[in-house]
């Protein structure tokens, strides 16, 4: 559900990980067998200056490539879990409530990994300004973080509780 680096450690729950393991297999093993086979299908139709297949077999291998250099790094430094969590203070695993200065809506949103897309409720990553700004928190306190356009923008933290799932 949550992930968080602390000293290098990615926290995640038992089925992120679980689900990455199965990508990062499929992706080493069979998906380079089928990228391979692809680019000597298409290097076997002739010139190569001009065979759209094959540019775009090496393209998609070079993303297969990345995408199973980041599932390693996600992985190696990975613990299956939960980080200490304290009710009333902002961290990853933590569903929180905020307000936005001079603006009456609350906006409730989980603060962990992109890798938990599968989450119900909108999913706001530590590491964005708006989770870097709020990281450690406690309810009432206000935190500043600045947009992309260069502007501030101010929250005021109204509740967080571990994430139960949903």
């Amino acid at each position: 559900m949550t992930e968080t680096r602390d000293d290098n450690v990615t926290w995640l729950t038992q089925e992120a990980y679980d689900r990455l393991k199965s990508e990062l297999d499929h992706l080493s093993g069979p998906g380079r067998i089928e990228i391979a086979d692809k680019i000597e299908a298409a290097r076997e139709e002739g010139d190569l200056r001009e065979n759209g297949g094959y540019h775009a077999a090496k393209e998609e291998q070079g993303k297969i490539e990345a995408r199973i250099a980041q599932l390693q790094q996600i992985l190696e430094h990975a613990k299956v879990g939960t980080p200490d969590r304290a009710e009333g203070v902002v961290g990853p695993g933590m569903t929180v409530t905020i307000r936005f200065e001079n603006d009456d809506e609350e906006v409730t949103f989980l603060l962990a990994s992109r890798e938990e897309s599968g989450s119900p409720i909108d999913v706001y990553s530590p590491k964005s300004p708006l989770g870097s700004a709020i990281n450690g928190k406690k309810i009432g306190e206000k935190a500043t973080y600045t947009l992309p356009n260069g502007r501030s923008s101010s929250v005021e933290i109204l509740d967080a509780v571990p994430y139960v799932g949903g």
